[in-house]
């Protein structure tokens, strides 16, 4: 064992290219290693001669985060970690640096695989929308499928473009362009060329990136990340906030990055879905006690790109006490008379968060407005909406019922 050795975690990101591609110094970083971390293709670059004597070495089978704990134990002694690309670029150096602190840890960059699959394509790499599917839900595609969008998405394995071909076609983006670049920076880089509508390429190598130029055939759904969608984006059952109020609702809240929202008595999911299309590190638990509403609200989230949404069936506000963690924001569209639910969602409230609830029945809005007597907090507003309906051969602004909004933050 050696001395202390601070910083003591190295994370060393490699190419295609194998060692071949590191410098002299960063050799000399992996050959002090006393804990060599990687996947089992990684590990094959590195001979035992080229660690330090008595070096152990750990695969990634128990998991970043896992792996991240563990690691604990051996602070202060010199570990490295090999990753593909550029270790804080979706990979797992952004992860162990949420378990770690900067002066404990030294990250070594290679060139991303977006990077090297835009350089390829002639592409400005601020100009494109970088995606990664590796260990994530293919349908996190979904927010970024808009005519004439360009995507570099890094994949999980040889199976990936099919499927994306396969989700393109079913969004009506079956003449987008694909084109597929696999072991970028190998002798044995190759690319494939095609588009979703005629991809036959069921199987690529496992390490690829593939570069997507989007282009829907006449009449394809296509939704911009502004709040207020029409209801005809969701599955409802009409239990659904209006894209008008639902709009206003969004601004009240006031979604910000890395934000947790709380979505009581969710519908359709669609104040959730927004609030998370609004940011993508914002965070978002949408709490429904229908079964079949909950179904819809995940199925929702899927279309809509969303997938992270964590979807929690339960009765409100009994269900809320089990819930990891406290919201910044808490949307209250269902459950108003239920029995404390006010008192509940506001004492969970982080310092400074804010609560919006909206109200259309009499009931609901007379609590409302009895909340905000007693707490002598929060401001009331009035939402009126009037769209235009057929009344015969004329047409006239049909109101809808109007919604008692009610807005408070806690200090």
């Amino acid at each position: 064992m050696t001395g202390t050795v601070k910083p003591w975690l190295t994370v060393i990101g490699i190419g295609a290219d194998g060692l071949s591609g590191l410098s002299a110094k960063t050799r000399n970083l992996l050959g002090r290693a006393e804990l060599l971390v990687g996947g089992e293709r990684h590990q094959a670059m590195v001979g035992d001669g080229q660690l330090a004597s008595g070096a152990q070495r750990w695969t990634w089978h128990r998991g970043v985060a896992e792996t991240a704990t563990a690691l604990q134990a051996w602070k202060g002694r010199a570990v490295c970690v090999l990753v593909s690309g550029d270790p804080m670029n979706f990979g797992a150096g952004a992860v162990l640096a949420q378990h770690f602190g900067a002066d404990e840890m030294m990250v070594v960059a290679h060139t991303s695989a977006f990077s090297l699959a835009c350089a390829r394509m002639v592409w400005p790499v601020p100009e494109v929308a970088a995606v990664t599917v590796h260990g994530r839900a293919l349908e996190v595609l979904n927010i970024h499928v808009t005519p004439g969008a360009r995507i570099v998405v890094l994949s999980w394995d040889g199976s990936t473009p099919a499927a994306i071909a396969r989700l393109l076609r079913e969004r009506g983006f079956g003449p987008s362009r694909m084109t597929v670049w696999s072991h970028m920076g190998a002798d044995e880089e190759r690319r494939f060329d095609g588009t979703a509508a005629d991809w036959t390429h069921d199987h690529v190598p496992d390490l690829n990136t593939v570069c997507i130029v989007c282009e829907p055939v006449p009449g394809a759904a296509c939704w911009p990340r502004t709040p207020g969608l029409p209801e005809e984006a969701y599955i409802h059952d009409g239990q659904i906030t209006k894209r008008e109020v639902r709009a206003a609702t969004l601004a009240a809240l006031g979604p910000m990055p890395d934000e947790m929202l709380w979505d009581i008595g969710s519908g359709s999911g669609a104040v959730a879905i927004e609030w998370l299309r609004a940011s993508d590190s914002a965070q978002a638990m949408a709490v429904e006690r229908d079964a079949a509403r909950v179904n819809h609200i995940r199925a929702n989230a899927k279309a809509l790109g969303v997938p992270r949404l964590q979807v929690i069936e339960g009765h409100a506000p009994a269900i809320l006490g089990s819930l990891a963690g406290r919201p910044d924001a808490v949307f209250v569209g269902g459950g108003l008379l239920e029995d404390h639910m006010f008192e509940t969602v506001f004492e969970a409230l982080r310092p400074g968060g804010r609560i919006v609830a909206n109200a259309v029945t009499l009931e609901g809005q007379t609590a409302l407005l009895s909340w905000v007597r007693n707490r002598k907090h929060g401001t009331v507003s009035r939402l009126s909406v009037a769209r235009a309906d057929s009344v015969g051969a004329r047409t006239a602004l049909r109101p809808m019922m109007d919604v008692l909004q009610v807005y408070a933050k806690k200090p």
